[in-house]
């Protein structure tokens, strides 16, 4: 998380003096690109914002007047700050499914049973069914391969499975996906393969090679919520966020965004290989099934196509950002960044301050 701040953070900014571009030739914060702080709080709060939301247009406080504050100086100097505080309320949503699914089957013995059968039951869909053709290797077949011929190499995933996702990039997709996994994970609890009983074959390598971690063995973590895999989910969205930045669906003449051939390549590669890895890794590992992948695939892709669903909470950050004093600053990367890059050189004002 720490170097995810440094790597993202806005590299011609000063918290204390503001923007370093202004002696180029752009506007700094305290320039007229962007609505100073008013003297009179109350003339702050009368000011207002138009947001549209779902095409709806609606009035809300402007939080712009509160972007000399010094913690939204420092926002504004570190951006990924806003990720990391989403992706606290998405982990606190998280902790609250074991709670949930104990509820609502009465005992812990009585979720352990039902995630038992679940698992078992997703075991024999596999391998026993007619869907049996989609699944040619057994899980229990993929870990023997390593448990008994390259145990190095399960090693190696383990510390992947572990440590891979601390956190995660938060994005209305991703965000959406986690909610739907969650909602599963209460209603459908699922036992990962490793914590099955000892004749189905597994290990639970994750305790046995000490490779077990706080975001896998913590008290608040939802050990029986193997399906759908929220690995899997976030491999998938990076892989097609890396083969988004391939290129490979832009059009030609578009000289803004042209890369080399080696480029699209490295990224179209990286882009299949990152999940196909990690779907590996919780495969070799025990922690999840072939089926787990697919249907973190499928709610993935429906989150994506709904992900706008999230603008509905627009209002509500608005009123969050404004009673903190808190002007959300623009992020360091991605088409908005691109978009203001460009209208900078385009007339001179630096568009990176203001409202979004």
């Amino acid at each position: 998380m720490i170097g995810s701040l440094i790597i993202n953070r806005r590299k011609n900014f000063s918290i204390l003096r503001g923007d370093l571009n202004a002696r180029s030739g752009t506007l700094s914060p305290t320039n007229e690109g962007r609505p100073m702080l008013s003297d009179d709080e109350g003339h702050a709060a009368s000011r207002l914002q138009k947001r549209t939301c779902l095409g709806k247009e609606f009035d809300m406080p402007d939080s712009s007047v509160f972007a000399d504050n010094l913690h939204s100086r420092i926002l504004q100097k570190f951006p990924f700050l806003i990720e990391m505080f989403y992706w606290a309320l998405n982990y606190a949503a998280y902790s609250f499914t074991k709670a949930i699914a104990a509820s609502l089957y009465a005992t812990k013995d009585g979720v352990t049973e039902l995630a038992q059968e679940h698992g078992i039951s997703i075991l024999n869909f596999e391998h026993d069914s007619m869907f049996s053709i989609f699944f040619p290797i057994k899980e229990v077949d993929f870990q023997t391969f390593f448990t008994t011929g390259h145990p190095l190499m399960l090693t190696f995933f383990n510390r992947i499975y572990s440590l891979v996702h601390i956190p995660g990039t938060v994005t209305r997709t991703m965000t959406l996906g986690n909610f739907a996994a969650f909602f599963v994970f209460c209603f459908y609890p699922c036992m990962p393969p490793r914590l099955l009983p000892k004749e189905f074959g597994f290990h639970d390598t994750v305790r046995q090679d000490n490779a077990e971690s706080v975001w896998v063995g913590g008290k608040n973590v939802n050990q029986l919520a193997a399906m759908p895999s929220l690995h899997f989910t976030y491999a998938f969205v990076i892989g097609c966020t890396f083969i988004y930045h391939s290129g490979i669906h832009w059009r030609s003449e578009n000289k803004a965004i042209q890369q080399s051939t080696f480029g699209r390549c490295l990224w179209l590669l990286a882009g299949l290989f990152y999940p196909l890895l990690v779907l590996s890794v919780i495969v070799a590992t025990a922690n999840h099934y072939y089926l787990d992948a697919v249907v973190a695939l499928l709610t993935t892709s429906v989150a994506f196509f709904i992900n706008r669903i999230w603008m509905l909470l627009l209002p509500a950050e608005g009123m969050l950002l404004w009673v903190l004093r808190l002007k959300k600053p623009v992020p360091t990367t991605g088409q908005r960044l691109r978009t203001a890059n460009l209208k900078v050189k385009e007339d001179g004002i630096d568009y990176r301050y203001e409202v979004v």
